[in-house]
């Protein structure tokens, strides 16, 4: 059976109603997946991401389908809609992006804000682990956040640059000062664990057909709500009415700012971890002002 043809009988299964393609166009999906928005005969509208090297990512469409769901859940924030979800693919509802309302900003900020109140948890991580891009994310449940980050965040992203390069590399004498800091930058941290999108920079937020806020691609977990901010700061960020609108839901903590630096820092490892040199001096840049 063509991959057309299992996605048609899979939505067909999980609506009630019969799936037949009609029309299709590409859309912008980041650079792993094959992403379109699908006109089926009966009119509907879907979203379909494919990735034929998805045996590569083991469960990445079964883990962003539970994320999108659970990001729905207290009905504070929009995302899309999942219908579907296989080795291969995903299906969800397709959403007419428009141009963003004057106070998008302002909503996103206290949308987030909310959902973060909505989701508290006692313990850190997710059921399964994820991707963040192609990278894995590890998600083992953990009792501290403190031991969460050092090991499954900085620490996972710092062994695979060495992995790279040599070990009198400039970047990892950094990265082992941070690291025999974390017990200082994380000290204060005595907050809950809450549900994060995980990957939340601006490319992953539009505005739909009303206007408003609506997010999608999660890396989602339970973690230190400050974390978010860290990606949201990554390439121009959403901006201080949106940080400021955040805040007025929930005040974050004295200290905010170096640790928002040390979250970012982990998505910067990243970037370097796939993408090469080009992030390089950002991530000692982070780091130089860390230790």
């Amino acid at each position: 059976m063509s991959l057309q043809a299992r996605i048609e009988s899979a939505i067909s299964l999980a609506t009630g109603e019969q799936a037949s393609f009609k029309d299709s166009r590409s859309v912008h999906g980041g650079c792993i997946n094959n992403s379109r928005v699908v006109e089926l005969e009966d009119g509907r509208l879907v979203f379909v991401k494919t990735n034929v090297n998805a045996d590569q990512y083991p469960g990445m469409f079964a883990t962003e389908f539970e994320a999108l769901q659970m990001l729905a859940k207290p009905g504070v924030i929009q995302v899309p809609v999942p219908i579907i979800h296989a080795t291969d693919f995903i299906v969800m509802h397709a959403f007419e992006e428009s141009e963003r309302k004057n106070n998008w900003p302002e909503l996103i900020g206290r949308q987030l804000a909310l959902l973060h109140q909505a989701t508290k948890n006692s313990r850190f991580g997710f059921e399964n682990d994820n991707y963040i891009g192609t990278t894995k994310q590890l998600n083992t449940w953990t009792d501290k956040w403190l031991v969460f980050w050092r090991e499954q965040r900085l620490g996972y992203q710092l062994g695979l640059f060495a992995s790279k390069t040599g070990k009198d590399d400039k970047l990892l004498s950094l990265g082992e000062k941070v690291m025999n800091n974390l017990d200082e930058l994380l000290a204060e941290i005595d907050e809950a664990a809450v549900l994060l999108h995980g990957d939340l920079w601006a490319g992953n937020a539009a505005a739909n057909e009303k206007g408003e806020p609506i997010i999608y691609d999660p890396a989602s977990y339970y973690g230190h709500r400050e974390a978010e901010i860290g990606m949201m700061r990554m390439f121009g960020g959403f901006g201080p009415v949106c940080e400021a609108a955040y805040n007025e839901v929930w005040p974050l903590e004295d200290g905010a700012e170096q640790r928002i630096n040390l979250y970012r820092l982990y998505h910067e490892l990243n970037h370097l971890n796939l993408f090469g040199n080009s992030y390089y001096q950002s991530c000692v840049s982070t780091m130089e002002h860390l230790v």
